[in-house]
C-alpha cells in the first residue's frame, strides 16, 4: 500500500539501482556543457564518480536497517563540434563503465562491466558569442548493449532497455563574473522484458526534472559553481503492478573547474542529497572530470 511503510524485499529495494543515474538526472550536466565551442573542435572527456549510499527512503521515510549501495563509475565521452546551416551541433558518444555493490536483507549483489552507450547531439538554436548567451536542445539515445545479467536484474551496469533523453538549456551571463545555466530534462523509457531470474517485465513512467548552475568566473582559467538538481516521476511497474517509487528527489553540488593548460581542464565536484522521497539518500558524492581539447 502506498501509505504504508513496509520492509521491502531485496528486489523492491534495489529497483533504483538498475541504473546509477535513476536517483538523479539521466544525464547530469556540468557547468559549461551548454556553452558552445567553435566548429572543428573535439573534446575527449573522462569522468570518475564514487559514492556510498547507506540510507534508503520510501514515501519520504527512512527505512531502518535498509539497503546500502556503493559504486565506482567512469564515463568516456567524445564530443565533436560542427556547423550545419548556420547552427552549431555537437555529435557525441558516452560510454559508462564501473562497478556496483548492493547490500540488502542480508544479501549482497555486485555487478561490473561496460554500461549502455549513449549517442546523440545538441543543436544550438541561438548562440551569441559576444553576449555569451545561448539556447540549445539535446536528444540522446541510450542503447541496451551494456553488461547485463538477468539474474541480477536490479543491479547491473547495463539496463537491457532503450532510453530517449531530451534536454533544453539556456545559458546567460548575470554580470561580468557571474552566469547562470538552466536545464530542463525529460526522459522516455523502453521496457526491460528480462528483469530478474524469472524474466518478468519492468516498465517505467517518464522522468523529468531541472538543473541549475550558478557560476562564478574567478579568472579566464578558473570557475567555481553551485549546482542544484531536482528530479520527478519515473515510477516503475513490475508485470504491470505499480511499485509506488515515484521520484521527488533533489541534491546540491559544488564544482571547481581549472585549466591546467589551454587544452586540458580538470574538474572536481562534491555533493549530497537535500531530500529524497523514494530511493537512496546520497550522503557524499565525489566526481572528477578531465577534459582534453583537440
Amino acid at each position: 500500500m502506498k501509505n504504508t511503510l513496509m520492509k521491502p524485499s531485496l528486489l523492491a529495494l534495489a529497483l533504483t539501482c538498475t541504473s546509477v543515474t535513476t536517483q538523479a538526472a539521466q544525464v547530469a550536466t556540468d557547468p559549461g556543457d551548454y556553452s558552445p565551442l567553435p566548429a572543428g573542435i573535439d573534446l575527449g572527456i573522462l569522468y570518475l564518480q564514487s559514492f556510498d549510499h547507506d540510507e534508503y527512503y520510501v514515501n519520504g521515510q527512512k527505512v531502518d536497517n535498509g539497503p546500502t549501495l556503493s559504486a565506482d563509475i567512469g564515463l568516456l565521452r567524445w564530443v565533436h563540434y560542427i556547423e550545419v546551416g548556420g547552427f552549431t551541433i555537437d555529435p557525441q558518444v558516452i560510454l559508462p563503465f564501473g562497478k556496483l555493490k548492493l547490500n540488502a536483507a542480508g544479501q549482497e549483489i555486485s555487478a561490473s562491466g561496460i554500461g549502455d552507450p549513449i549517442l546523440g547531439a545538441t543543436i544550438w538554436l541561438y548562440n551569441n558569442p559576444e553576449t555569451k548567451q545561448a539556447f540549445g536542445l539535446t536528444g540522446l539515445v541510450s542503447l541496451p548493449w551494456g553488461s547485463y545479467d538477468e539474474s541480477k536484474g536490479p543491479v547491473n551496469i547495463g539496463e537491457n532497455r532503450t532510453k530517449f533523453i531530451t534536454q533544453a538549456a539556456l545559458v546567460t551571463p548575470i554580470t561580468e563574473q557571474f552566469s547562470i545555466h538552466l536545464i530542463g530534462e525529460y526522459t522516455f523509457f523502453g521496457d526491460n522484458d528480462d528483469f530478474g531470474a524469472s524474466g518478468v517485465t519492468r516498465a517505467q513512467d517518464d522522468q523529468y526534472g531541472y538543473q541549475v548552475h550558478l557560476n562564478y568566473h574567478m579568472s579566464a582559467t578558473t570557475t567555481a559553481s553551485l549546482n542544484y538538481y531536482h528530479d520527478y516521476g519515473a515510477e516503475s511497474q513490475i508485470e504491470g503492478v505499480d511499485q509506488n517509487d515515484e521520484l521527488d528527489n533533489n541534491r546540491w553540488q559544488v564544482t571547481l573547474q581549472h585549466f591546467l593548460q589551454p587544452d586540458l581542464q580538470v574538474q572536481v565536484q562534491y555533493g549530497r542529497s537535500i531530500s529524497v522521497d523514494n530511493g537512496f539518500f546520497e550522503n557524499d558524492r565525489i566526481n572528477l572530470r578531465f577534459v582534453k581539447v583537440f
